[in-house]
């Protein structure tokens, strides 16, 4: 007898053992997610249309036919209907600033064309702001563009004094490239007159020899900004999760930096961003790029090609070949349009032996490159010297080589682009905010017409990608898609510039998407709804394809996932 109600209680046991393992197999199986009942864009190499996606965790398991779904995964599934809504891949800005200026978005007031049509205005809310803040406190302000906010065209200790003479005050430039200050900034920075200019950087002066508190160049202004307690002390963690939770409101769930260590003039931003990972928050995967001002920083900490996670990763190298087209930093073949810079051709960043030595050296570590150019002059550099790497043996379809902004091309410069492997990434922007001011100022209206030419480019079979250079525009990506497509500006919106340059919508969303993730070498991961891939999509209201091209920008993001987690939502 005891013994048959040993047997009976162990096979109770084993019994109540083996419904435990039922049911968490089975939890386990209804993690699987199957969607359908909309537009389902997978946006591989055909830009297939499925009926249905298979989620399992955090990565896809399946797309296909939706009946084909439900016999194969469906019978421990949840049933997701999409409503006649439309999925896409989760939008990837493929070159933005998230480390170096979640700061800025944390601490400055926004004084750009967005808020203040006109100089005068933004500079009277400074005052405003000043007035009530205690003396001493910094006054900093950010997203000012003089080349479409009528006024100065720059703003110097005359202008930022007025401000106030009792506070620091620092303006950021749209461009990243400019920063302006007042008197008692370079004060408390401690710039004295004999401040010596840094490589390929100005601390500009007027007629007299006298500084005059432009900045050009962020290696010689964030310095000055260090100067300011409040950036020296914010908690960057905080800022970023802050502003990757605003980038995931455009449906982005891929961003990336591409100044890493510039902020802190440290490598151990590094260390900062792939600690961020580790917190239930982080939102958006982050694709960085480190700096070529701190090199050596680098290489004492051992960096190196693919450090950090598939949340956070070092996927290239960044090099800088001039500054901003706008601001009259871009290097030029001509000079400049604008007879206020008359015989100005820009400046060189770096040299081309400068660019040849530094490159040949990352080349030989294996590493993916990332090289800034605006001005087509800057561009020639670029493209010189990566024919020197060719020359040398080195395989530059394993580099890469993209081009930054990549602003003004000529035929013959995408011919030789597709002849090295490289790639272009325009700042999209670039048309909708400055079209008429490159028109009518910067270039004059022949040369304004090569403004990021992606149907030629695309026409060519060169690998092109929209980007938002965070924090110069908003990682809007439905809006880069819109203005891609039509090439409408911003102060004249029914001028189109170049209409020959204008993309299909199919190919400006691959160019936010699978082009993104190949250029930052991410396209085994991230960028398509394939099998294998991570689970991050954004599902939108309408399909950017079936609604007239001017309406692409208005069409809302209703949910983003990042991971296998929602991220976003718009309820």
């Amino acid at each position: 007898m005891k013994n048959r109600k040993k047997r009976f209680i162990v096979y109770l046991f084993s019994a109540l053992m083996a419904l435990s393992v039922i049911s968490c197999t089975e939890q386990q199986e209804k993690e699987l997610k199957i969607y359908h009942g909309g537009t389902i864009l997978t946006v591989d190499s055909d830009f297939s249309e499925v009926e249905a996606i298979v989620f399992k965790d955090n990565k896809i398991l399946a797309t296909g036919d939706f009946e084909a779904m439900k016999k194969n995964y469906g019978k421990n599934s949840a049933l997701v209907n999409l409503e006649g809504k439309t999925m896409l891949p989760g939008f990837i800005d493929p070159h933005a600033h998230v480390l170096s200026f979640a700061p800025v978005r944390f601490l400055t007031e926004n004084i750009g064309v967005t808020n203040f049509a006109t100089t005068e205005e933004a500079l009277a809310h400074l005052k405003k702001v000043a007035s009530e803040r205690p003396k001493g406190e910094w006054i900093l302000g950010s997203g000012w563009d003089p080349s479409i906010q009528d006024g100065v065209s720059e703003l110097t200790f005359k202008e930022l004094n007025a401000v106030s003479t009792d506070h620091p005050v620092f303006v950021l430039n749209t461009s990243g490239h400019l920063a302006y200050v007042n008197e008692k900034t370079y004060e408390v920075a401690g710039i004295t007159q004999d401040v010596v200019n840094p490589p390929g950087a100005e601390y500009s002066r007027d007629e007299n020899g006298k500084l005059n508190g432009v900045i050009k160049n962020n290696v010689a202004y964030l310095p000055v900004w260090l100067a300011n307690p409040a950036a020296a002390t914010l908690d960057m963690t905080e800022a970023l999760i802050s502003l990757l939770n605003e980038f995931n409101q455009y449906g982005v769930t891929t961003t990336s930096e591409f100044a890493l260590g510039a902020a802190t003039q440290s490598h151990t931003e590094a260390d900062l961003l792939f600690a961020a990972t580790e917190r239930d928050d982080f939102s958006a995967r982050v694709m960085a790029y480190p700096m070529y001002t701190i090199s050596e920083q680098w290489d004492k900490a051992g960096t190196k090609m693919y450090d950090g996670n598939d949340l956070a990763k070092i996927v290239g190298f960044k090099f800088i070949a001039d500054g901003s087209n706008q601001g009259y930093t871009g290097l030029q073949r001509e000079p400049y349009f604008d007879p206020e810079h008359a015989g100005e051709h820009g400046i060189a960043y770096m040299s081309v032996d400068q660019l040849k030595e530094m490159t040949e050296y990352r080349a030989g570590q294996g590493w993916h490159m990332s090289l800034h150019g605006n001005g087509d002059a800057a561009i020639d550099n670029i493209l010189d010297v990566m024919e020197y790497l060719k020359s040398k043996g080195y395989d530059l379809s394993k580099i890469r080589p993209r081009i930054e902004h990549c602003s003004i091309l000529h035929d013959d410069q995408i011919e030789r682009m597709k002849e090295l492997d490289v790639s272009a990434s325009f700042l999209i922007g670039h048309v909708h905010y400055w079209g008429t001011v490159m028109r009518d100022k910067v270039f004059g209206p022949e040369k304004a017409m090569l403004l990021d030419r992606a149907a030629s480019v695309e026409k060519e079979g060169v690998s092109y990608t929209l980007q938002s250079d965070f924090s110069v525009t908003e990682p809007d990506m439905l809006r880069m898609i819109q203005t891609a497509v039509e090439r409408k500006t911003f102060k004249e919106p029914d001028f189109v510039l170049n209409p020959d340059e204008r993309v299909s919508v199919e190919s400006a969303i691959r160019a936010v998407t699978i082009e993104a993730a190949w250029q930052m070498m991410s396209e085994d991961i991230i960028g398509s709804l394939e099998a294998g891939k991570y689970a991050d999509f954004v599902i939108l209201e309408n399909d950017p394809r079936k609604v007239d091209e001017s309406e692409i920008s208005e069409i809302k993001v209703l949910e983003t996932w990042m991971n296998g987690k929602q991220v976003y939502s718009a309820e």
